[in-house]
C-alpha cells in the first residue's frame, strides 16, 4: 500500500542534523514517504556552516511540480529558501495547489539568533508565503526579526501570536524553547480566536540541532495523513519532546534531536538472515 506523501521546500545540511535530511528522517519515522524540493546547498557539520550555494528559483519550482503532478502530495513544508527570488518562487507554485496543506518553518535565524535572511527576504515570507500557509512554526529569534516584538513572557509571546497571524496564515505556533526564563517549554497556538497553550519539559542539553525541521515534519507528516492542524501540533509536540530526550552528540559541536526513539527495534536488521 502507498504511503501519505510529504514534501519538503529546504536546504540541504551535509551533516545530516538539519534541513531536508532531518525532514526526510522524520517523515520516515512516522510512516510517510517524503520527497524534496532543494532549495540550497550548505557546507556544515556540527560546528557550523562555512558555505552556501543557492539553487536556482526555477529549478525548485521544477522540483515542486516534478513530484506534485506525478507522485502528488498531501501535505508539505518550507525550510530554508535562502533568497527573497526563492520565497516568491515557492509562493507562486504553491498557488498552483490551492488545497494543499502548507507548514512554513520561516528559517530567518541561527541557533544562535544571527539573521540568516537579508530584509527583503524576511519580506517575501510576511507578504508573499504567509498567506498561503496552514500554519507557520517559528522560534522567538525568528519572531523577532518578522515582527520586531521580543517574547519576554506569554504576554508578549501571544502579541507575536496575533501579528504573526496578521499577515495571513490560518494558524501560528510561536515555539517557546527559546524563551530561557520559563521553566518548562510552552508552545503557543493560535487561529485568529483563541489560543492553545502545550506545555513541555525543558531539557538542559545542548544537542538540539534540528529540533525545528523535525517539529514541523512531524506536523506535515500528520496533516498528509488526514490530522487537523491542533492534533498535528500536539503530535509534533510530544515528537519532539521525546526527540530531544533522545538527542546525541555528533562531532565537535552541537548533536541533533533524535526521531530514532520512534524505531521499536534499531537493531533487528542485524539480526535477520
Amino acid at each position: 500500500m502507498t504511503p501519505p506523501r510529504a514534501l519538503t521546500i529546504a536546504g540541504s545540511d551535509s551533516g545530516g542534523g538539519a534541513g531536508l535530511q532531518a525532514d526526510l528522517r522524520t517523515f520516515f519515522a512516522c510512516g510517510v514517504h517524503g520527497m524534496t524540493a532543494v532549495t540550497a546547498v550548505t557546507v556544515q557539520n556540527s560546528v557550523g556552516v562555512s558555505g552556501i550555494t543557492v539553487i536556482p528559483p526555477e529549478v525548485v519550482v521544477a522540483q515542486i511540480r516534478a513530484v506534485a503532478t506525478d507522485i502528488g502530495v498531501q501535505a508539505a513544508k518550507t525550510g530554508m529558501l535562502a533568497t527573497a527570488e526563492t520565497v516568491s518562487a515557492v509562493a507562486d507554485a504553491m498557488a498552483e495547489f490551492p488545497s494543499l496543506p502548507l507548514v512554513v518553518d520561516p528559517v530567518a535565524a541561527s541557533m544562535h539568533g544571527d539573521q540568516l535572511l537579508r530584509d527583503e527576504a524576511l519580506d517575501a515570507l510576511r507578504t508573499r508565503l504567509f498567506p498561503r500557509a496552514t500554519l507557520v512554526t517559528p522560534n522567538l529569534d525568528e519572531v523577532r526579526l518578522l515582527t520586531g516584538i521580543k517574547v519576554t513572557d506569554r504576554d508578549s509571546q501571544r502579541a507575536a501570536a496575533v501579528a504573526l497571524h496578521a499577515y495571513g496564515p490560518r494558524w501560528v505556533l510561536v515555539k517557546g524553547g527559546h524563551l530561557w526564563t520559563d521553566p518548562s517549554c510552552v508552545d503557543l497556538l493560535y487561529d485568529g480566536s483563541g489560543f492553545v497553550e502545550l506545555d513541555g519539559p525543558r531539557f538542559d542539553v545542548k544537542d538540539t540541532h534540528g529540533s525545528g525541521d523535525t517539529l514541523a515534519s512531524v506536523i506535515t507528516a500528520a496533516l498528509a495523513k488526514g490530522r487537523s492542524v491542533p492534533d498535528a501540533v500536539r503530535l509534533g509536540k510530544g515528537f519532539i519532546v521525546e526527540s530531544v530526550r533522545n538527542a546525541y552528540p555528533l562531532g565537535a559541536g552541537v548533536g541533533p534531536v533524535s526521531p530514532l526513539w520512534r524505531l521499536p527495534d534499531a537493531d533487528a536488521f542485524l539480526r535477520m538472515e
